[in-house]
């Protein structure tokens, strides 16, 4: 599976918010999430390839975990809604079998 693309990341949210505001929050991740059950046209089985984890944090405080496992489809989009006290960054964090990680960055302006 040499020819599969790197995930991407992508986040969804406000850029800007009022103190307190609860918002939401969508990511997605293009990644094939291969469960190791399939075979190729050959017949020999393709390697199990998936996402574990997704983990959000704001200004360095987790504030989401989550275990993924084999079932979760292709793509995996995850959202959630969250209170924001402060102006801060969210980083974004998926961890990958094979120990690839990665990250995005979404900045939020609190007024």
């Amino acid at each position: 599976m040499a020819d599969t693309p790197k995930p991407t990341p992508r986040v969804r949210m406000p850029a800007n918010a009022k103190a307190g505001d609860v918002i939401e929050v969508k990511t997605l991740i293009s990644h094939e999430m291969e469960s190791g059950q399939r075979k190729d046209s050959a017949g020999k089985i393709i390697p199990r390839k998936i996402i574990k984890q997704f983990t959000a944090a704001f200004n360095g405080k987790e504030i989401l975990r989550a275990d993924w496992h084999p079932a979760v489809s292709a793509n995996p989009y995850q959202s959630f809604f969250v209170r924001v006290p402060e102006s801060g960054t969210f980083t974004f964090t998926w961890l990958d079998d094979d120990g690839s990680i990665y990250k995005a960055e979404q900045k939020v302006q609190v007024a």
